[in-house]
């Protein structure tokens, strides 16, 4: 990643980021307990969220720009946080290390996101949950078209972000179980909660906003 991408994505995600995803964000991580691993932390946008529930958050960013702008943003959290640089598609921990595993706007840029699903499986406590946020391909025809047409030159511009990927879809295909989901902006944004209980089933709840 280039020192350029991270240096403007606050400037730009402001309108967003202190309006609705704000809402998003806080809601999401009001349902984070006891350890926490999040992945592709970025700027840090999601750490003065944490609250007095969670114990610790241990966050993986592989862009070293990212890590140096997300510094004041973890000095405002009230829970203690360590950035680990590194890959979400190759976690340096045991497997069944955490209560919580939160991605946030991050599966769409992740070079292989169901390596990293994976992964986010693994380390997660079987009686854990796993919180993501993120743009998925719509569901309408005509913007789901426009999402593919759009994606090759916005990779470029945003530094590999995908707007076309079917994320929900890939939580399924990899022995995930989604209990609880939110749509927003027409389908386009996709606020879940996954569980992984094995061989357990927990009805779904969808809420579209």
């Amino acid at each position: 990643m280039s020192s350029i991408f991270p240096k403007w994505y606050d400037f730009f995600m402001g309108p967003l980021e202190k309006g609705k995803f704000k809402t998003v964000r806080k809601e999401l991580l009001q349902r984070a307990d006891g350890s926490v691993l999040e992945i592709g932390s970025g700027t840090g946008v999601n750490f003065p969220y944490y609250h007095h529930s969670v114990t610790t958050v241990t966050a993986i960013e592989p862009s070293q720009h990212m890590i140096d702008r997300s510094r004041k943003k973890r000095e405002m959290s009230v829970v203690p946080i360590q950035i680990i640089k590194d890959s979400a598609e190759r976690l340096p921990f045991d497997d069944h290390t955490f209560d919580t595993v939160v991605a946030t706007l991050v599966l769409c840029t992740i070079p292989n996101p169901e390596t990293a699903l994976q992964e986010m499986k693994r380390v997660c406590k079987p009686e854990g949950k796993i919180l993501i946020f993120e743009h998925v391909k719509m569901k309408n025809v005509v913007l789901a078209n426009l999402q593919e047409c759009l994606t090759p030159l916005w990779k470029k511009v945003c530094d590999g972000c995908c707007l076309n990927r079917d994320t929900l879809q890939m939580i399924n295909e990899n022995g995930m179980e989604i209990v609880h989901k939110k749509t927003f902006y027409n389908g386009l944004f996709i606020q879940v909660e996954v569980g992984i209980k094995e061989g357990q089933h927990r009805s779904q709840t969808d809420i579209f906003v």
